[in-house]
């Protein structure tokens, strides 16, 4: 996922640009910006209200959940007009013509798929009406048709980047509304049309449609071969969004993103530098060290990458680590932080599988700390030998700890608003907005305009809207496999097949990587984790150990060819050839599954601390 956060320069528009189209550009962004900083407000209110009042805001909870919908809608509507929505990329290997037609094609069908997603979300708004109030009086249909107007604005916008000329941009929507004019009306039965429709959406993903839109539209296919109204994809949608605990997975993105884009990064290093730099195998340690703390808060190994690159790069070339070994390191140790709390994929697993969120953070931490000490180890072992590093950290390491010292107590602070009870898991992630804004705006003062922090919030919500758009449909076709019982059938199959513990979970840790090999891990999170739940119960195995297992499998494919996310962030932010990212990173796999299949195999490395701590 290319999770991009280069704030300075929103992409197509200068800093001192003062079009017409610019400054409603701007306009969106602080609209953006204002709602998710009222997405966090919402619920520190709710802490502070029942402190101090014993009584919160009437209607807190459902107003924060449909916050965080128009949020995702107006954040990947300006994902759409910046072209940043999730895609295989793979037509940037085309050139000239050919790939002008792809752009042009792929536009069309996901422009196409688009538009049936705002049918189906306008059909399923307007069948509420009369239906229940979100709050105030207000009717909650109203507020569903955020739905069908974003998705609107996304096909539409889809349409404009299919071309840059404005006659191809004509062309491109009339084709488009002759396209969905045709499918609803067009003599021919859905089995028919089914497998030419799924060709096409094959061909338009290699040729870059969004991710969301090839999960939206083999999701369309299936309900419309089935007979089944297309709604059920936007009801699927719509109750992801809404669940009440996903406004933490936008809240932490924000905190994440306030410490990547302020001086967190520098001062973080510091401290790992002047503690291991001067240590045989230091710049391992503290690229390991740096890029776990940063993907934890993060979310996404891509932005870890984006973000402490090319400060960790020049450490470890110092030091006399080859480039070969100094790329391999930094791509593998992006996603360290995947396992330790309050990382993203934790909580989106907890939710989608229903398993405690509190046991998922307790259970990630050994198997996490295990990843990062072997990913540790292997660097070392590359140590060339110096006696010291050139760009180890002057400052001595007490005050290096000094300077860093709220930002090492952040996870704590976190796990103790979140463990004592004080907070849900939805109001702790919006006292971590507020911890990091306290510490890079007010402390440390990194941002130096509400502007920058503007764009901070405005970047969040982009990569969120992009985010729960893939979610939202993947949920979808997760509830077409559901109806269609798929779940019921593998663990029928599975049981009668396998008769061994080990054995299926060799089997499970085998097709978990190759799932991580073609799809990112949220929406594979989404689409995958629901199917594997019930054999993990068939088989016996502890729900939070199958979380972990899931989990770190689909980290290691953060690193597996042909798609893996660090393999191509690393390209593009160190400017080099693809093949170069995979050969250097092939020992990293090999380490990084050792651990994996440590994890498997030994439970109580994922069992024991929720056995002792979770309520």
């Amino acid at each position: 996922m290319s999770n991009a956060i280069a704030i300075d320069a929103i992409p197509g528009v200068a800093s001192n640009d003062v079009t017409p189209a610019a400054g409603y550009r701007r306009i969106e962004e602080y609209l953006l910006a204002i709602l998710f900083a009222l997405l966090a407000i919402l619920p520190l209110s709710e802490i502070v209200l029942r402190r101090v009042a014993g009584v919160g805001i009437s209607g807190s909870g459902a107003l924060v959940q449909h916050l965080t919908l128009v949020v995702s809608m107006l954040g990947a509507t300006l994902a759409a007009r910046d072209g940043r929505l999730l895609s295989l990329a793979t037509a940037t290997l085309l050139g000239g013509r050919a790939r002008a037609a792809a752009a042009m094609f792929s536009g069309i069908v996901a422009a196409s798929v688009t538009a049936f997603l705002a049918i189906g979300s306008l059909q399923f708004a307007l069948s509420e009406r009369g239906g229940a109030t979100l709050a105030y009086g207000v009717p909650l249909w109203i507020v569903q048709l955020i739905l069908p107007i974003g998705f609107s604005a996304v096909a539409l916008r889809l349409v404009w980047r299919a071309t840059e000329q404005w006659s191809g941009r004509i062309v491109a929507l009339l084709l488009t509304i002759t396209i969905c004019a045709l499918l609803v009306r067009l003599p021919f039965s859905a089995e028919h049309l089914s497998m030419p429709a799924l060709v096409v959406l094959l061909i338009a993903a290699v040729f870059g449609a969004p991710i969301f839109v090839i999960l939206g539209g083999v999701a369309l296919i299936l309900f419309w071969r089935a007979g089944l109204p297309i709604a059920a994809v936007a009801v699927g949608h719509y109750g992801l969004v809404v669940n009440a605990a996903i406004p933490a997975i936008p809240l932490f993105t924000l905190a994440g993103f306030l410490l990547a884009e302020g001086g967190a990064s520098n001062r973080l290093v510091a401290v790992f530098s002047a503690l291991f730099g001067k240590v045989r195998g230091g710049p391992a340690i503290v690229t390991a060290l740096a890029c776990a703390f940063f993907t934890s808060f993060t979310g996404g190994s891509g932005v870890t990458i984006l973000a402490l690159g090319g400060l960790l790069l020049p450490v470890l070339r110092s030091a006399g680590y080859s480039e070969r070994n100094s790329l391999g390191l930094i791509t593998g140790a992006g996603s360290l932080g995947l396992l330790f709390p309050p990382c993203l994929p934790l909580i989106l697993y907890a939710i989608v599988a229903q398993v405690p969120m509190e046991r998922m953070f307790l259970g990630g931490i050994l198997p996490g700390i295990v990843l990062l000490i072997i990913t540790a180890i292997w660097g070392i072992r590359r140590d060339p030998g110096r006696k010291t590093m050139e760009n180890a950290s002057t400052i001595p390491a007490g005050r290096a700890l000094w300077e860093a010292k709220w930002e090492l107590l952040l996870p704590i602070a976190v796990l103790v608003v979140l463990f004592s009870g004080l907070a849900t898991p939805v109001e702790a992630a919006a006292f971590t907005v507020l911890y990091a804004f306290v510490v890079e705006v007010l402390i440390h003062r990194d941002y130096k305009s509400i502007g920058a922090i503007a764009k901070v919030f405005a970047e969040a919500g982009l990569l969120i809207g992009g985010i729960l758009l893939i979610l939202g449909v993947a949920l979808g076709l997760t509830s077409f496999l559901v109806d269609m019982e798929v779940p019921a059938h593998a663990v029928a199959w599975a049981t009668a097949s396998i008769h061994s513990r080990f054995v299926f979970l060799l089997l499970l840790n085998l097709f978990l990587l190759i799932v991580g090999a073609v799809m990112d891990i949220f929406p594979a999170i989404v689409v995958v984790a629901p199917l594997i739940a019930p054999l993990g119960v068939a088989f016996g195995i502890d729900p939070t150990h199958l979380g972990i297992i899931f989990l770190a499998n689909l980290e290691l494919g953060f690193l597996m060819p042909p798609i893996g996310l660090n393999l191509l962030i690393s390209s593009y932010r160190f400017g080099v050839p693809i093949g170069q990212v995979y050969r250097a990173t092939l020992p990293m796999i090999f380490v990084l599954l050792a651990g994996v299949l440590l994890i498997t195999y030994v439970p109580p490395l994922t069992t024991l601390l929720p056995r002792l701590f979770a309520p």
